[in-house]
């Protein structure tokens, strides 16, 4: 008998997850999958869903293990991988005036606009295909390096700006901390790929703007901002369920962040800005204290208010994940047993709510009587939480999950 979270468990999830995640492909790159595992043909190919689901072949490439039962083998996860390297110099890529697409319709109209959440997402992609061998990975990556240093990248804040318009002609004024979250996420991924710091040393910027606004927060992180990073706490107040801005904060974010933290410190060592670990640990603790079981029932809340009061009591599959993958970073560098004790917790509520062992992959969202939902993510069209969360612990700390991975294949672990 395994328990959740032990290595057998997290072996068959990562099987499972990458089966599951074979039925995305589309011609145009990765769909968006129902509760089934079935393409919703009514709803457009997303950059970000493609690029994650290119990450995650990459990173099961990378991988080597035997796959499930009518999943995809090692040369098959990387022929997907390299699909998505494809669809990202194909339908998604805006030929005319460069860059991604947002999105291409089942009618073939585009989604014109210029985000820096894709973005970040197309250099994670990248960077991991390159890790994995993909042909023409690395030609994405300094690509997809170049747009981000010239459209996204603002040195004087030391942060990512938002969105653009198709001609890069106009900057929408609004600012957010959660495409500068994915903008750490890849940059590190990039620097350990190819070696240059520079991208560390940018990510760490970003990430010591961020500590210092959720340390004046209680430790509860604004999410957004106008063009002059002046904090706009009430956001959204009207539309709280937002899945991309929602108002409020994300308890989600506070745990993702810590991780993130936590690799800034490591890969920076004596260069990293000052308190990062223990910045990781309060912001821990803070959504735990504000997120994890606090209105009767097992579950993350997806957020609060800034006194820390549930706002929408939803649970998202994406928060457990990150919140087994930050316990286990933050026992790995404390010494803590308080989080390997909370990780095992949070992977039994995983294995026994969001898994669906009938049909393969978690779901996305659950009520606040941890039944199946969908108001805001309906279906299961992400891998990427959940697969990071089952293979982070066959890796250190640093470097990023690629890298590392390509280290372990290498050395034959």
């Amino acid at each position: 008998m395994t328990r959740p979270g032990d290595t057998d468990h997290l072996a068959a999830q990562r099987a499972d997850l990458l089966r599951f995640a074979a039925g995305a492909e589309h011609a145009d790159g990765f769909g968006y999958l129902d509760e089934g595992g079935r393409i919703d043909r009514t709803r457009p190919v997303e950059l970000w869903i493609t690029c994650r689901m290119t990450h995650v072949f990459s990173l099961g490439a990378l991988a080597d293990e035997p796959p499930a039962d009518g999943g995809p083998s090692r040369p098959e996860l990387l022929r997907l991988a390299a699909h998505g390297v494809s669809a990202l110099r194909a339908a998604l890529h805006d030929d005319e005036h460069g860059g991604w697409f947002a999105a291409v319709h089942p009618d073939a109209r585009v989604d014109d606009r210029k985000q820096a959440y894709g973005h970040a997402f197309v250099v994670l992609a990248a960077s991991s295909a390159a890790a994995a061998g993909v042909d023409g990975a690395e030609k994405l990556l300094a690509d997809a390096l170049a747009v981000h240093e010239q459209r996204f990248w603002d040195d004087a804040a030391g942060l990512a700006v938002e969105e653009w318009d198709a001609a890069w002609t106009t900057l929408d004024t609004y600012r957010g901390v959660n495409a500068n979250m994915h903008t750490v996420e890849a940059y590190l991924a990039a620097g350990d790929v190819t070696g240059e710091q520079l991208w560390h040393r940018r990510a760490a910027r970003i990430g010591a703007h961020v500590v210092g606004w959720a340390r004046e927060n209680d430790w509860r992180i604004p999410e957004h901002f106008d063009a002059d990073w002046t904090p706009l706490l009430e956001h959204h107040r009207d539309r709280p369920a937002d899945p991309f801005r929602p108002y409020g904060a994300t308890v989600g974010h506070g745990l993702e962040w810590a991780r993130l933290l936590v690799a800034l410190d490591r890969s920076l060592g004596d260069g990293a800005p000052e308190g990062l670990v223990e910045a990781a640990v309060a912001l821990t603790e803070r959504a735990v204290a504000d997120g994890w079981s606090v209105d009767g029932a097992d579950g993350f809340v997806y957020t609060t208010d800034w006194s820390g009061r549930p706002v929408v009591r939803a649970r998202m599959h994406w928060v457990a994940a990150e919140a087994v993958s930050t316990a286990y970073v933050l026992h790995q560098v404390t010494g803590d047993q308080r989080w390997a004790d909370d990780a095992a917790t949070w992977w039994a509520y995983v294995d026994r709510y969001l898994v669906d062992h009938e049909r393969g992959s978690w779901h996305h969202e659950l009520d606040t009587d941890n039944r199946v939902s969908g108001e805001v993510w309906p279906g299961k069209p992400d891998a990427y939480h959940a697969y990071q969360a089952a293979v982070l612990p066959l890796l250190p700390v640093v470097p990023s999950f690629a890298t590392a991975l390509r280290v372990r294949h290498e050395w034959g672990a």
